[in-house]
């Protein structure tokens, strides 16, 4: 797996790790309760999948790299669009959320698929 690949990993969890302790600590104080409770859905399945992008990266399996493409993917546009909407109440920002889903149930299929395919027993 490329170097990136696990670089852009440990990029997801300092980030997710950041924004986390953001959110416990300055958000608290100046965000709704129901917003901050939105920052900490989006801030559990970024850190997730950042433990998933580095397994994927170290795991070294060329057919997952499809897989990391849609987590990367569905992290930014699900994580960071309720970041977005719990800090600034834009309603609109959550009409971008489930492209974000999408992407990251993608990414899980083709997990499935991929082992299925390639994964010897």
């Amino acid at each position: 797996m490329k170097k990136s690949f696990v670089m852009t990993a440990g990029l997801f969890g300092f980030v997710g790790v950041t924004l986390g302790a953001f959110g416990g600590h300055a958000l608290k104080e100046i965000i709704s309760p129901e917003m901050l409770e939105i920052y900490k859905i989006g801030i559990q399945y970024h850190l997730i999948h950042a433990v998933v992008l580095l397994a994927i990266a170290l795991s070294g399996k060329e057919f997952l790299q499809k897989s990391f493409m849609f987590f990367t993917v569905g992290i930014l546009l699900f994580s960071f669009s309720l970041y977005a909407y719990a800090i600034s109440g834009i309603k609109f920002l959550v009409f971008i959320t489930p492209f974000g889903g999408t992407s990251l149930l993608i990414g899980w299929g083709l997990v499935v698929y991929q082992s299925w395919k390639h994964v010897k027993e």
